[in-house]
């Protein structure tokens, strides 16, 4: 079964989704703007998600994962949740 590991970042807006990947693609470190930006919990780990299977993350998160590029930031990214900034870090298909 597909296995991938990701982290994200998530805002409420589109407009500091896009500026945040800015900064990301200018260098800025990706773990560091997720401590500093994400609303979601797993801004602590840097916006590490982990290791998950398709289906175990939301139909909008499952798309990009499971046929992103491996290290390359994608987003935004929108979901019931708000605005994402996704880097696919491995994938086991």
């Amino acid at each position: 079964m597909a296995r991938a590991t990701a982290r994200h970042i998530l805002v409420a807006s589109e407009e500091k989704c896009n500026e945040l990947k800015a900064q990301i693609e200018a260098g800025a470190d990706f773990a560091e703007v997720a401590k500093a930006n994400s609303t979601c919990p797993s801004s602590r780990q840097g916006g590490d998600l982990g290791s998950f299977g398709p289906g175990q993350m939301v139909k909008e998160f499952d798309t990009v994962v499971f046929s992103a590029p491996i290290n390359v930031v994608q987003g935004p990214v929108k979901t019931q949740f708000g605005y994402h900034l996704l880097e696919v870090t491995s994938r086991q298909d």
